[in-house]
């Protein structure tokens, strides 16, 4: 079996009879792992997402940050292993990210899509379709003898669901892109989260931006690969964007009319479905006292035919710069999960 595609059950996986409706999720996990000494410990961390996993009901969940485990036997994903033990998830097909010679998971941060349906593909992105950007850092010390190739963090995943029943296959793209802290320049560190001038500092942040706007065009170009093959087909992205709905990631992957300035290209739209959601519930993310909303999913037109519902779990949400600066390490996700509904039954 190939790496990235998990032995979690056939085919018998698909309902009985023709489905009727899709619950589609995404969910950052936050750094889950079970590295020995860690706090909070994997079992602390399990008894709290595994009921909000449960309560997604998701027929295919997205989610980022999984972190990888070395066994004797090799690689594997461990600590997602037991995060879906007694839940439906643990029998749902799997594709995962792997390292660039395809022979394992990544170490760290992971994308992950489980889904109730079979996966026909499952494809990985990175630099497949833009290369790297190559910049020349001005405040490098010492300076870069040429420029430098500046590379995404984590691929994108792409996988093919097979809904069954005469519908059109699920084409869905997991993706966690670039946070917006400062990229690394040489000689510009004063320690972990400190820098040596105002300069790198600036620069950093300009290479971060790089990096996310960068990946979300590829991520756009695969979009646009997927209607090529078909106009009508049915496409989700999901993921943490790690931008809002309006910042330069995210309209780039949803291409409005009013920025590409064509109607003709109005069938290419992806349309953000945490729109449905009323303004005063619409946050992913506390941050400092802010409410934001980074993570998305987003869907072509042909799926939002068939959108009914769209919901965000953010009810026990803690501040994540406030945990941060206290030094309180919390079992939850600092990213609360989001879940779409669609009709499978009627347009």
């Amino acid at each position: 079996m190939a790496p990235g595609t998990g032995p979690r059950g056939d085919c018998a996986l698909s309902p009985a009879g023709p489905p009727t409706q899709l619950r589609l999720a995404t969910f950052n996990l936050e750094n889950l792992d079970d590295r020995p000494g860690l706090e909070p410990g994997l079992a602390e961390r399990a008894a709290v997402l595994r009921p909000a996993l449960q309560r997604l009901a998701a027929d295919v969940l997205c989610v980022q940050e999984v972190n990888a485990q070395d066994r004797e036997d090799g690689r594997t994903l461990a600590a997602l292993d037991h995060l879906l033990t007694g839940t439906p998830y643990a029998a749902y097909h799997r594709a995962v990210t792997t390292n660039d010679k395809g022979t394992a998971p990544r170490d760290v941060h992971n994308l992950v899509i489980v889904s109730r349906f079979p996966i026909a593909l499952r494809r990985q992105v990175r630099h497949d379709l833009v290369p790297p950007p190559l910049v020349r850092p001005v405040t490098a010390d010492p300076p870069a003898a040429a420029p430098l190739p500046i590379a995404w963090d984590r691929p994108i995943l792409h996988v093919r669901i097979l809904l069954g029943d005469g519908l059109p296959p699920l084409e869905v793209i997991n993706l966690h892109l670039r946070a917006p802290l400062p990229a690394f320049i040489a000689g510009q560190k004063a320690g972990a989260f400190a820098w040596a001038s105002v300069g790198g500092w600036a620069e950093g942040f300009l290479l971060a931006a790089l990096k996310r706007n960068g990946q979300a065009l590829e991520a756009r170009i695969l979009v646009e690969q997927l209607f090529d093959a078909d106009p009508d087909a049915w496409i989700a992205v999901c993921g943490d964007f790690n931008a809002q709905n309006r910042e330069v990631p995210t309209a780039i992957l949803r291409a409005d009319v009013e920025d590409t300035g064509h109607p003709r290209l109005g069938g290419r739209v992806l349309v953000a479905l945490g729109a449905a959601i009323p303004e005063s519930e619409r946050f992913k993310v506390r941050h400092a006292g802010r409410t934001v909303m980074m993570d998305h999913i987003l869907v072509s037109r042909p799926l939002l035919a068939r959108f009914r519902t769209a919901e965000v779990h953010n009810e026990l949400l803690a501040d994540e710069l406030v945990a941060f600066a206290t030094g309180r390490r919390d079992p939850e996700s600092f990213h609360a999960p989001v879940v779409a509904a669609f009709s499978l039954t009627t347009a």
